[in-house]
């Protein structure tokens, strides 16, 4: 809601009051003020969001409200000490968490939810929306559901993927990550999926809970790099990375098998393409050399493991740059590396599973992993005309402009505040 609206709600009220008799004296300020909404969101690791999928959307959500007087954002921050800052006109509360390892994660959640509790108690706030990011804390999920009601608020929860289904976790994690995402669909007042796909799984896994779920995807940016071609950051990263613009493909994201970079560069190298293939990426070495063992990688000199990027405005040069773009992720919802490169990248070549395809429609082109399939697409991807090239670029742009935009998104989000 705008200002000048809030002013004239404010002033409408005054007039009511003042006509019942009231002296301005006798008003005071809790009669006259909007019915704000508080949400607190609790799982990421804070903001600014620098890095990570659940870090850039708080980012941006508050971002896009940061206006708008009808919410009040609380956002819980991992740190090494407790405080408080604001950001975006959020306030942003440091939470404390001892480093105990794997369980760390789960261990902040529970803290900044105890937070969320107490600061709601305290200040008597009204009705407010605990918004939890993953499903981590499915053991304490029960308890914290009920202790929001009490106070008179709910409980939302985002379930992002199938966590379970990574393979980087052992089984015992992933039996866990299973169970903990039982108890929060169990106890959340409302599901809010990042993909169709994801609520359907939801709807059709847990029909017996009756989960509440609705879909609000995660958004992307649809601008240009303010990097020039010839700016020399850009330039210069190429030349130390023998690349040339518009002769190479690339991936960025994570390095896991869950996202099927055995594939991927197994078959480029059965392909006769005479470009490179840039990966962008954290090497985890024990899955490098596993690699190296089963594609000997090492031997084609087109393979170039380029490293991280972490500048932002390069990396967005990088992608449009390049001749194709790979995405081979098949665990999770909406993909935050899948919107950037639909926005940026000319020619997405994506893995045939429902996630992707739900994202990317027809303007991308699709592979599996049979044998010979993605080097078969690969040699096709070559041969594109130019026309057709910037057919799909204008499309896939286009498809992110349209569904996935942050301003789009946050809309989104304003309607769930305020049911």
């Amino acid at each position: 809601m705008a200002n000048w609206m809030v002013d004239i709600v404010l002033l409408h009220r005054l007039f009511q009051s003042l006509e019942s008799g009231k002296s301005v004296e006798q008003l005071t300020l809790n009669q006259y003020m909007i019915d704000i909404q508080h949400i607190f969101i609790v799982g990421s690791k804070g903001i600014p969001g620098a890095y990570g999928g659940y870090e850039t959307f708080v980012d941006k959500l508050t971002e896009y409200h940061q206006n708008d007087t009808r919410f009040k954002y609380h956002v819980a921050c991992k740190s090494e000490e407790n405080g408080e800052f604001e950001y975006h006109n959020a306030r942003c509360f440091k939470v404390k968490v001892p480093n105990i390892g794997s369980a760390s994660a789960i261990l902040y959640d529970v803290l900044a939810l105890k937070n969320c509790c107490e600061y709601i108690k305290k200040h008597n706030i009204q009705h407010p929306i605990v918004y939890c990011l993953a499903c981590r804390i499915g053991p304490f999920a029960r308890k914290f559901q009920k202790r929001i009601h009490k106070l008179g608020g709910k409980f939302y929860v985002n379930p992002d993927g199938h966590e379970w289904l990574r393979a980087k976790w052992p089984l015992p994690v992933r039996k866990y990550w299973k169970y903990s995402e039982k108890h929060m669909v169990k106890h959340a007042d409302l599901l809010v999926c990042d993909s169709k796909n994801i609520e359907k799984y939801i709807q059709e896994s847990y029909a017996k809970y009756n989960p509440q779920t609705t879909f609000i995807a995660y958004g992307g940016e649809i601008r240009r790099s303010r990097l020039a071609d010839n700016d020399e950051k850009f330039t210069n990263w190429l030349a130390e990375k023998g690349l040339k613009p518009k002769e190479y493909y690339l991936v960025v994201g994570r390095f896991v098998p869950e996202n099927n970079y055995e594939t991927m560069i197994r078959e480029f190298m059965l392909s006769k393409t005479t470009k490179n293939f840039a990966l962008v990426t954290n090497v985890n070495e024990v899955f490098l050399e596993e690699l190296k063992k089963k594609t000997r990688f090492d031997t084609d000199s087109r393979v170039k493991f380029v490293g991280t990027v972490y500048d932002q405005e390069l990396l967005m040069k990088i992608r449009e740059k390049a001749y194709g773009y790979f995405h081979g992720h098949e665990v999770g919802g909406t993909n935050p590396s899948l919107l950037e490169a639909l926005a940026s990248s000319d020619l997405n070549l994506l893995l045939d599973v429902g996630f992707n395809k739900e994202v990317g429609e027809d303007t991308a082109i699709y592979w599996n992993k049979e044998k010979g399939n993605l080097a078969a697409t690969i040699e096709r991807a070559d041969t594109l005309p130019a026309e057709k090239i910037k057919a799909l670029a204008n499309a896939s742009t286009g498809r992110i402009a349209n569904a996935y935009s942050w301003e789009f998104i946050s809309n989104e989000y304003a309607g769930v505040w305020v049911k």
